[in-house]
Formats: C-alpha cells, structure tokens, sequence
C-alpha cells in the first residue's frame, strides 16, 4: 500500500522526535516564551520597589533571592535585578541579596539547560563543535569567569547554555558568583541611590572596584594557563 507525501512526513517526523530532541525542543520553547513574556510585560518602577518590600515585613529578603532568581531565570536582564535589589535594600544587602540570587538562579538554569539539553548536544556534536564541549568539561572557576564577564549573552541564557554542555556544576557556581560580584555591588549602589540619594555611602561601590581588579588578575592568570601549552607545543 503507498503512503502519501504528509503521511510519511508525519511518519518521519515522529521518528526523529526521539526523548532528547522532545526534551531539547521543550528547552527552546520554554526560552522562547521568556523572551516573549519579557518582550510584553511592562517593567515596575524602581521608586515604588520599597514600598512592596515594607508590606512583605521579614519574608522581603527571601522574596528578594528567589523573586531575583525566578527572573533571572525568565531572562530578565541581571543588571535591572540588582538596581532593584540596591532600590529596596540598600547597597550592602541589596549587593549580598543579589548575589544570591544570581547563584540560586545559575543552579536553576544549569540544572534546566543539563536535563533538557545534554543528551541533545552530546548524540550531536562532532568535529570542532565536539573540542569546544570538551573545553566546557575541563573548565575551571577561572573559565567560567571569563565567559561570565564576555558581552556574548544575557546571565539566564548563559545558565542554560552551559548545562548543556559537559560542564561541572561546582565550578560553574563559584565562577558565576565572582563574575558578578563587581558589578552587583556596583549597581547596588546605583539603586539605592535612586531611591534615597541622601542616604547613599559611596564606600559601599568600593567592593566593586575591588571585583574589578580581582576579576583582571583571574582573567591574567587563565590566559597564562592557557598559553602554556600551546608554547609547550610550539616548541616541540
């Protein structure tokens, strides 16, 4: 009996969505729809952020890491997280609450990205494709900080990037957090300037020009790391 061009379309297609494709396609839907939601949904008002914090009482810094989180993980950008969290808690907590919603939220991304994607990406990739996985596997803290600190992508997708990849988890947390503690701190105190000018302590910005000059050194040290061996061979 022929079967017809869509029925063996169908036929095809239903074949190829094996688990990991289904989960990989999950993966980019679920993306797909942040990136929407982000798109429509209007952004709050920095200056009427304090107030919500004032009616939440004691649960406004547990609501600040996991509200943080949960948005970073729906693409919000990281920079408007942590203006927020310096407009409603201050510098110093702001900073501290920020960073750790960003950890949690990395944890969250990575975890996504490694469930729905690492099959996908494993049974696929070949070539050159497959040497730059194998760089994710050996990745230490101070890779995952260089890649953090790249202009390539927001922190959310980034996240979930790398848990598709062969990745560890612990180091791509410690190197997460340290790439974003300068600027955590820094926007921090931007934020709380917006809502209490008068009250801001500007020593507060001073860790973040400390994470600057931290992040240079780790990055001096894993470009003299990387170079090593490459002159190792060049000389044989």
């Amino acid at each position: 009996m022929m079967v017809s061009a869509p029925a063996a379309g169908w036929r095809r297609l239903l074949v190829a969505a094996t688990p990991s494709v289904t989960r990989f396609a999950l993966l980019l839907l679920l993306l797909a729809a942040f990136g929407v939601t982000l798109l429509l949904v209007p952004h709050p008002e920095p200056t009427a952020l304090p107030d919500l914090a004032d009616r939440m009482g004691r649960l406004a810094p547990v609501a600040g890491v996991l509200g943080g989180a949960l948005l970073l993980v729906a693409l919000v950008p990281r920079t408007f997280i942590t203006l927020a969290a310096g407009a409603i808690f201050g510098a110093l907590e702001g900073a501290a609450y920020a960073l750790g919603a960003a950890l949690l939220a990395a944890l969250i991304g990575f975890t996504v990205g490694r469930v729905l994607g690492r099959e996908f990406v494993a049974e696929r990739v070949r070539g050159r494709l497959a040497r730059l996985d194998r760089w994710f596997t050996r990745q230490s803290v101070l890779g995952v900080v260089t890649v953090r600190l790249l202009p390539i992508s927001g922190f959310g997708l980034v996240s979930y990037g790398y848990g598709t990849t062969g990745a560890r988890v612990l180091p791509f947390l410690v190197g997460s957090v340290i790439a974003s503690a300068p600027t955590a701190f820094g926007y921090a105190a931007v934020g709380a300037a917006v809502t209490s000018p008068s009250e801001i302590n500007w020593f507060a910005a001073a860790p973040a020009a400390l994470g600057f000059i931290a992040s240079a050194v780790l990055l001096a040290r894993w470009w003299r790391a990387e170079r090593r061996p490459r002159l190792g061979r060049a000389l044989r």
